[in-house]
């Protein structure tokens, strides 16, 4: 598709080397935010994100320390007080890279592989989060200055449900307040498809575990009689869905927002083709709520997936014996209306329900970060949206991400729309 003329074209055709060189080497740096062994990684990641803030002629860049792990914030406010103000928000923690026998390559070596940069953080959300900032510094370099005040929030802990950024937002108020806060962390349908993420899902997660004993017992003289954690567990999973792949916790589905007629009309045109996305995913059938399409069910629909189990021995070989613990890790993907405590009472109600007496429950509510929507009707959408149909020549469909993120809280505490 011909694509008209940006305007810093000629910046990125003349720095391109040394953009992508900057983002191999932020790529090697192993900031786990999901591992203890990692943090100091990440702290390195959040001086090296100052580093390139401070380089790219960004202002006030400070390192914001959290009971946890560090974010970093940068502003250029020069645009004058009638300007418009607008927050970036990224992250430059990544997920765990296990397991590493699956990997082409190393997670941290990245390479160029038929024109992709392939590395774990490359598109989330380092590589994001260094085109804004290019961006920026192509802008100073070209006019001298920005057309709007800008702030940068560079987020540590986004991967792990983000526990002290609510906080942070709280008490850095003043210094982020802005009239709009733009996410560098969502994706487009294609290269020429343009669209714009509308909404995030929210998300609760547990660790549950469950001892029936106080240690493993040999199954030839206690098997039969003694309870079995794998077979408790194996029923709770199954529990978790009734026939129709709908989740059976009561009062789920109650607050769940039906869509908008836009969003319904934007859903009806993406052009989804379910048998490249079982090829993407590398999966032979799809599974999930009966009377919903895919790509609703990975996007617009909540949903509830068993993301681990841990019970008895899964070494070479047989080992004959009843384990005396067992457990699984679960996560809930939640949407417009949904709350997090809300539905974590809801699991918890059902699941100590589930659990027979003489069998000790370890439930352990690893966070929950509230779902996001911005109307698509509102004025900052609609000058996004403007943006987008005047590079890509036709307006952009309307979207939502089945991931989840910091997004709520940013607009509420901010009080400004999330594009």
């Amino acid at each position: 598709m011909q694509m008209p003329e940006l305007l810093l074209a000629d910046y990125v055709a003349t720095e391109r080397d040394r953009i992508v060189a900057t983002l191999l080497e932020w790529l090697c740096i192993p900031s786990i935010s999901a591992q203890t062994a990692h943090a100091g990684d990440v702290r390195r990641s959040a001086e090296f994100t100052a580093d390139l803030l401070k380089d790219a002629g960004l202002e006030n860049v400070r390192i914001v320390e959290t009971p946890g792990l560090p974010s970093v914030y940068a502003d250029h406010l020069h645009a004058g007080a009638a300007a418009t103000t607008v927050l970036v928000y990224g992250h430059h923690d990544v997920q765990p890279v296990d397991p590493l026998d699956e990997w082409d390559n190393p997670p941290f070596e990245p390479v160029i592989v038929d024109g992709e940069c392939r590395a774990r953080g490359a598109i989330d959300d380092k590589g994001q989060v260094l085109y804004q900032v290019e961006a920026v510094r192509g802008l100073l370099q070209r006019d001298g200055g920005l057309p709007v005040n800008v702030k940068f929030l560079v987020e540590g802990e986004e991967e792990i449900t983000s526990p002290h950024f609510e906080a942070l937002l709280e008490a850095e108020r003043d210094h982020l307040r802005c009239d709009a806060v733009v996410v560098s962390d969502t994706g487009m349908l294609a290269a020429d498809v343009p669209s714009t993420c509308i909404g995030m899902r929210g998300l609760v997660a547990f660790d549950v575990g469950l001892r029936t004993a106080t240690t493993d017992l040999h199954s030839g003289v206690f098997g039969g009689a003694a309870p079995n954690p794998a077979h408790l567990v194996a029923r709770i999973v199954d529990a978790l869905h009734d026939d129709d792949g709908r989740v059976a916790v009561p009062g789920f589905y109650d607050d769940v927002r039906p869509l908008s007629e836009a969003e319904k009309r934007s859903i009806a045109a993406v052009p989804f083709d379910e048998a490249e996305w079982m090829r993407t995913a590398g999966v032979r059938r799809v599974e999930g709520e009966a009377g919903t399409s895919v790509l609703e069910r990975t996007t617009t629909r909540p949903t509830c997936d068993v993301v681990g189990i841990d019970v008895g021995y899964t070494g070479e070989g047989i080992k004959s014996i009843v384990p005396a613990r067992g457990g699984f890790k679960v996560t809930f993907r939640l949407v417009p209306d949904q709350q997090p405590a809300e539905v974590a009472s809801q699991f918890e109600r059902w699941l100590r329900e589930r659990v027979p007496d003489g069998v000790e429950l370890d439930l352990r509510y690893e966070g929950g970060i509230a779902p996001c929507l911005t109307p698509v009707d509102h004025p900052a959408m609609g000058a996004l949206s403007r943006a987008i149909e005047r590079v890509w020549r036709k307006p952009p469909l309307f979207t939502r991400e089945g991931g989840s993120g910091p997004e709520e809280a940013l607009a509420r505490v901010l009080e400004a729309p999330v594009l």
